[in-house]
């Protein structure tokens, strides 16, 4: 006769999905629901103490599946080669699950619509990237593109660059995106000068620049908002 253990009974690597089972995934802790992904440790070390070692790094949370890239993963015992690419994608996942959920709420009206859309996206990048967001005529979202990966400054930003992209995609509004790596969303004087440049590149070509929004650590920053837009 067989007999169903309970968890407190399974072998500590194997609780994560009697648990999981029984009272569902958002009951586990991060490094429990990490330890069903990684499945096996190494000799001498659960999943689990694998997962805790990968939460223990960098953010000290599962934002360091973002941040640590595939060799520091691999860094950890325990972790090869498959499973930090596993790990990466389960990153990208969430993260494009996040977009999928927030595309239906971005607003042309809603800088913080806009925001949320990208941040995910942006916030962890550690180097400035530099997106441009395309709108109709009925203000509603055609697409975005990157246009510049790097230090973003007025010399380096070309809008006829931007603006290219823009005829192509038959935007009639834009908004400019850009992150700060450090995680704060303030605008440089750099920030300033190309918002200017490019809002009157875009009244002579009758494409309205209508927000440039910084993503920072989970906050952003609107020159719609902060009234900084002619």
């Amino acid at each position: 006769m067989n007999h169903h253990l309970t968890v407190k009974e399974l072998p500590e690597s194997e609780k994560p999905y009697e648990k999981c089972f029984h009272y569902g995934a958002e009951h586990l802790s991060d490094a429990e629901l990490l330890a069903v992904i990684i499945r096996t440790g190494t000799a001498g070390s659960k999943s689990i103490e694998v997962a805790q070692k990968i939460l223990s790094r960098r953010e000290k949370s599962l934002l360091n599946l973002y941040q640590m890239n595939l060799a520091e993963l691999m860094d950890i015992p325990g972790i090869g080669k498959v499973k930090a690419i596993q790990l990466k994608c389960l990153a990208e996942i969430t993260k494009r699950m996040t977009k999928a959920v927030r595309i239906r709420e971005v607003s042309l009206q809603s800088a913080e619509s806009v925001a949320l859309y990208f941040m995910e996206e942006m916030r962890h990048e550690e180097r400035e990237v530099l997106m441009l967001c395309m709108f109709d005529t009925q203000c509603a979202l055609l697409g975005a593109e990157m246009i510049s990966v790097g230090t973003i400054n007025a010399s380096l930003i070309s809008p006829r660059e931007i603006f290219r992209r823009a005829l192509l995609g038959q935007a009639a509004h834009i908004i400019l995106l850009h992150n700060h790596p450090s995680g704060m969303p303030h605008p440089s004087m750099q920030d300033k000068l190309v918002t200017r440049k490019v809002q009157d590149c875009g009244q002579m070509l009758g494409i309205t620049l209508s927000d440039h929004i910084i993503i920072g650590d989970n906050r952003y920053f609107s020159f719609k908002e902060e009234r900084l837009l002619i």
